[in-house]
């Protein structure tokens, strides 16, 4: 099978990398053209000069997977892809965008004869080795038709994917998937400056965090990501207390106020990132290490 992929940042270049691990064959294309060539010579993958090069080197059904920044980048892509493709071809944005925007998508491209899959994303950085969390919104005849590329992203065949709903389904279960992880993160830093205020007793966070990943029941990946970071560096005092918030997270809120449902933890896990960003807190300097532990999201270091 024979795919393109667009857009070669952190996520999609290592899903190109896992995506030639499994068999697939894909055609390429970044604006940067060193990218390219490094993807190229390292991956073997096919090389496109242009988005309609890419286009041009697949044959129906095309698919066009797209892993480029929400909003406007991903809104024009679109368009400017409908007049290349063909009935039958499919579009997949695998960004972060709102899901509101990919049920419009969905449903323009459906006048067109042209299918599109949403696929919420999870496993950053790490997503090459460990294979990628897939959540998807479309048709069915669609997600058939990806079964076999999200099979190759995935963890294993039969496990990390799941054809959630129609289209919006995959984006909206993504949202909610990283407003929790808001609230995860903000509890794990939170507790562990409690622990590091405690003078008294001098206790050492590097063993704690670690002691807690063995059969402690708050065992998880995101532990795992934050005991290995301060093994090498407790004070953190080279990381800036400033913690960036995605679009998802305020998604996440404004959803739980359109649907009348109380999530506390959620909606102050986001308040407390805005806080961060005028704060001096070491829990701070935490939430931005773990960021760039699971996502090779860029923290801002204290001299910036």
């Amino acid at each position: 099978m024979r795919m393109a992929m667009i857009g070669l940042g952190k996520m999609g270049g290592n899903m190109v990398r896992r995506l030639r691990r499994g068999g697939v064959e894909v055609v390429g294309y970044d604006r940067a053209p060193e990218v390219v060539a490094q993807l190229v010579a390292e991956a073997g993958m096919l090389t496109a000069t242009s988005v309609a090069d890419a286009v041009a080197k697949l044959s129906g059904p095309r698919v066009v997977w797209l892993m480029l920044p929400s909003g406007e980048p991903t809104e024009q892509q679109v368009r400017a892809l409908v007049p290349l493709l063909s009935k039958g071809d499919i579009i997949v944005d695998g960004g972060n965008s709102n899901y509101h925007d990919s049920q419009r998508r969905g449903a323009w491209l459906a006048e067109q004869g042209i299918g599109f899959m949403d696929s919420g994303t999870s496993g950053g950085i790490w997503g090459l080795e460990n294979g990628y969390c897939l959540m998807v919104g479309a048709t069915d005849a669609v997600a058939k038709t990806m079964n076999p590329i999200l099979q190759a992203l995935a963890p294993a065949a039969d496990r990390g994917w799941a054809h959630v709903g129609p289209i919006g389904a995959g984006h909206f279960t993504k949202m909610i998937h990283n407003g929790i992880e808001y609230g995860m993160m903000q509890s794990f830093a939170e507790g562990l400056e409690l622990l590091r205020g405690k003078k008294e007793f001098a206790l050492d966070l590097a063993q704690i965090t670690e002691l807690w990943r063995h059969s402690s029941v708050v065992r998880s990946w995101l532990l795992d990501l934050t005991a290995e970071a301060l093994k090498h560096d407790q004070e953190l005092t080279k990381i800036a207390p400033y913690v960036p918030d995605s679009g998802e997270g305020r998604w996440t809120v404004v959803e739980a106020i359109d649907q009348g449902v109380a999530a506390p933890v959620l909606t102050l896990a986001l308040q407390m990132r805005f806080t961060s960003q005028d704060g001096t807190g070491y829990g701070y300097r935490l939430l931005s290490t773990m960021r760039n532990a699971f996502g090779g999201h860029a923290v801002k270091s204290s001299g910036d």
